[in-house]
């Protein structure tokens, strides 16, 4: 029985990053949601033109490092006036001053963690294949050439009319790829 694939959506590549740069406007104009540029460095403006928002990445940290500071503070504030209350020379069971070094690294630490796992987690890594990677020309983008490619999820997807979009937005080679 023949194995039947299924469609991941088009690609289309374009000259260079300005003319990706128009397309990616005019996508988004279009109304597409489930789509994506592709070059070899940072095109200043792709972001706005993608429509994109700022990231969660910051939020994240912000969190580990907030949730280290508590765990570090409370860590040193029940060993030392709950566990372990001793009285040492007149010194209160708790105080904020020696607690700052365990609270500082503790803070750093998860705040580092965050950072890392929030990142792999948002970007959906690790991911060993996409599907972009069976399409020939596709190596390319870490050299010299510049993509757009538009998901079949999309709900304003299909094949026809979006093929016909991208190669009106001048993308050359326009082709269907499989998952």
């Amino acid at each position: 029985m023949a194995e039947m694939r299924k469609n991941w959506g088009l690609v289309a590549e374009f000259d260079n990053p300005g003319a990706l740069l128009e397309a990616a406007h005019k996508v988004q104009e279009a109304g597409y949601r489930k789509w994506e540029t592709w070059s070899p460095f940072p095109i200043h403006g792709m972001d706005d033109a993608q429509g994109l928002g700022g990231s969660r990445v910051p939020w994240i940290t912000l969190g580990g490092g907030l949730t280290g500071f508590t765990i570090g503070l409370t860590l040193q504030w029940w060993s030392g006036a709950v566990a372990y209350p001793l009285v040492i020379g007149g010194k209160p069971l708790f105080s904020w001053e020696f607690a700052v070094p365990v609270t500082f690294e503790l803070s750093i630490l998860l705040a580092a963690f965050g950072t890392v796992f929030g990142m792999f987690i948002l970007n959906k890594l690790p991911r060993p294949y996409h599907p972009l990677d069976k399409h020939p020309d596709f190596r390319g983008v870490t050299d010299d050439k510049f993509f757009l490619s538009i998901e079949v999820s999309d709900p304003k997807f299909d094949v026809h009319r979006s093929k016909a979009f991208l190669e009106e937005l001048g993308g050359r080679g326009v082709t269907l790829v499989e998952e």
